[in-house]
């Protein structure tokens, strides 16, 4: 298994349907500091999104970043990435790791303390608290934010690492970190920045001072 710094994952925004954009956006990340890439398409074909993941894997290896595929095992074995994040609808963890292997990544979105005591979100290599925050990024099936005083009560018991994602910015992601999280998730924060390298490289800044303290 790829060594992970959890610090500060890209979720690249599958809004952009443009492939120059969407490249650009991601390498601005990838050289602004990213430490994780996930890849997310929820509305392309299987062949649209094999290729986006080809070209994201070749950019990722450049930088030596771990990628990710969000939701889809297939994609994921068919361009060996690093792993898979899925959710509480998806892919049953056992399944998902019994197909990858024990040298991928598999990260689980919880939304409640409840989702975070199950075994498989025990037996993941990291959870995602989503959303933390609520979020204009993901309009539909979107559990209630758990906020800080959800992050806390699950890093209590979590030993694993937390990323969080949801409503996330420069101005909140101090009290995340501060709080118990190990990292951020963020995909509007990067990809509608005007500057996206320069973004990147305040949240990430964020995130290691915070982290340190």
């Amino acid at each position: 298994m790829p060594k992970v710094d959890y610090a500060l994952m890209y979720v690249t925004d599958d809004s952009i349907r443009d492939d120059n954009s969407f490249f650009a956006i991601l390498e601005a990340a990838l050289q602004g500091g990213a430490t994780f890439i996930q890849l997310r398409e929820k509305t392309s074909d299987t062949l649209t999104f094999y290729k986006r993941a080809m070209r994201c894997k070749d950019l990722c290896n450049n930088y030596g970043i771990p990628l990710i595929i969000n939701d889809r095992l297939d994609i994921a074995l068919a361009i060996d990435a690093d792993g898979v994040h899925i959710g509480q609808t998806d892919m049953p963890y056992v399944v998902a790791r019994r197909l990858l292997g024990n040298s991928k990544i598999i990260g689980l979105s919880v939304s409640n303390t409840e989702q975070a005591v199950q075994q498989d979100a025990q037996s993941a290599d990291y959870i995602g608290i989503s959303p933390i925050f609520s979020t204009i990024t993901k309009t539909t099936d979107l559990a209630h934010p758990l906020g800080i005083s959800g992050l806390k009560k699950i890093r209590e018991f979590y030993k694993k690492p937390i990323v969080c994602i949801g409503g996330i910015d420069k101005n909140n992601t101090q009290e995340i970190i501060a709080n118990g999280a190990d990292g951020i998730a963020v995909v509007s924060a990067i990809s509608k920045a005007e500057h996206p390298e320069a973004a990147t490289k305040e949240l990430k800044e964020i995130v290691c001072k915070t982290g340190t303290n």
